[in-house]
């Protein structure tokens, strides 16, 4: 078995997929407008994709309410302090920052509506073809 998506209800599936385009290197795969917006975005590769909706608008869990390590999205990255920039520049927010042992540089921040990012720097690759952004 192989992972094809994780999906994530949020309020504002055209905005935020615009954003995730602009700033984190994702492609719009496909989009089904109206009804929920539903956007899939896919990473470089092509082998992994973030599907986004809105349906139902209740249900949007509060993600900037939510610890970072209950639920986060985990990219890639040659060099977090750089990017970090770049995305409080788009509005995204700093959480934390962690160096560790193995020379990992992991830096965790919040996108525009809250939801968690990590920006990973590992110091052993963990997936067999990793590009950083």
């Amino acid at each position: 078995m192989k992972i094809e998506h994780f999906a994530l209800n949020v309020k504002d599936p055209v905005a935020m997929a615009a954003w995730y385009v602009a700033n984190m290197g994702l492609t719009i795969v496909r989009k089904l407008e109206g009804g929920p917006n539903t956007h899939f975005l896919g990473d470089e590769s092509g082998d992994v994709m973030l599907e986004i909706y809105n349906n139902p608008p209740d249900q949007v869990p509060d993600y900037a309410q939510m610890n970072p390590l209950l639920v986060h999205l985990a990219f890639v990255c040659e060099n977090p302090v750089e990017k970090r920039a770049q995305l409080e520049a788009a509005g995204a927010s700093f959480a934390e920052e962690v160096h560790i042992k193995d020379g990992s540089h992991l830096v965790m921040m919040r996108d525009p509506w809250g939801l968690a990012i990590q920006l990973c720097k590992r110091g052993n690759k963990m997936l067999k073809c990793q590009t950083p952004s």
